[in-house]
């Protein structure tokens, strides 16, 4: 049983990470807040609570692993490798600048912790089933998971990884969907509908689960759900709100796809993040 103690722990590093996405994106000018926002809840739960790692040997071969398939939300991935310990707080403010590992995709040859390089959509998880394949052959228990966007699941490369974890049963492999339901161009229905997004991963042989992704309680309960299935992948649909705890991001969500807020704004968003932290 989880203690609320612990719930609030977390929420508290998810504020954390919130007010860290904006803050690196206004210094940067650049970035992608909504969906590094919508997020946060999601790793919070893997970084702060489910996944073995270690931040003083990044590369130990038993940790878990995390492939950010979803590349632009870079800004979220680092925030939480900040704050676990793998770089200081402070060098977050050199997102996008020249010389900086903070790279606007993550790049795994520029900062520990970083598992696959990723920015061009629909990669991920073919990197993510390469993991639970070379776990299974090294016979070690590490678990990887690999966060898509809804977005990304129209990349044809998605389904044919879908397809290679489903007939290889990898059940160390847990994907999760940050169902946010918006891409940079508008409503993803509007653009090219996924749905019935959880049926099609089961046609391909995968156990599908869903959550609220901003609720700790049901993130952890799905994520515990995966570990215990055994001989199929497991895809976590995880509802979510594009530019969560900003009220208006979550307005004008196409809007902060991938615009840095201004200074005004950054202040604003901040001002509201306060506010959810004193409740």
């Amino acid at each position: 049983m989880l203690s609320t103690e612990k719930i609030k722990e977390l929420e508290a590093i998810a504020l954390k990470l919130r007010k860290h996405i904006i803050e690196m994106i206004c210094a940067a000018a650049s970035g992608h807040p909504g969906g590094s926002l919508s997020a946060a809840d999601i790793l919070t739960v893997l970084y702060f609570y489910k996944m073995k790692h270690n931040p003083h040997d990044p590369g130990w071969p038993d940790r878990d692993r995390f492939v950010m398939s979803k590349g632009h939300a870079a800004p979220v991935l680092y925030a939480a490798l900040a704050e676990a310990g793998y770089f200081p707080t402070a060098y977050l403010k050199t997102l996008r600048q020249i010389g900086s590992s903070l790279q606007g995709h993550v790049d795994m040859l520029s900062l520990p912790g970083i598992e696959m390089s990723t920015g061009s959509l629909g990669q991920g998880l073919s990197a993510a089933n390469g993991m639970a394949l070379a776990g299974r052959l090294d016979k070690k228990d590490y678990r990887v998971y690999c966060l898509l966007g809804d977005g990304e699941c129209q990349e044809g490369q998605i389904w044919e990884a879908t397809m290679t974890a489903g007939h290889h049963k990898l059940d160390k492999l847990t994907a999760i969907l940050d169902h946010n339901k918006y891409q940079i161009d508008g409503c993803v229905s509007e653009i090219k509908g996924i749905q019935p997004i959880a049926d099609k991963f089961k046609a391909f042989g995968w156990h599908t689960l869903s959550c609220d992704g901003h609720n700790m309680k049901s993130i952890i309960s799905a994520l515990e759900t995966a570990e215990k299935n055994k001989g199929k992948p497991t895809m976590i649909v995880a509802e979510t709100v594009k530019g969560k705890g900003v009220p208006f991001m979550e307005d004008k969500p196409c809007d902060f796809h991938g615009r840095a807020p201004t200074k005004e704004e950054a202040d604003a968003a901040i001002e509201a993040l306060c506010k959810l932290e004193n409740k």
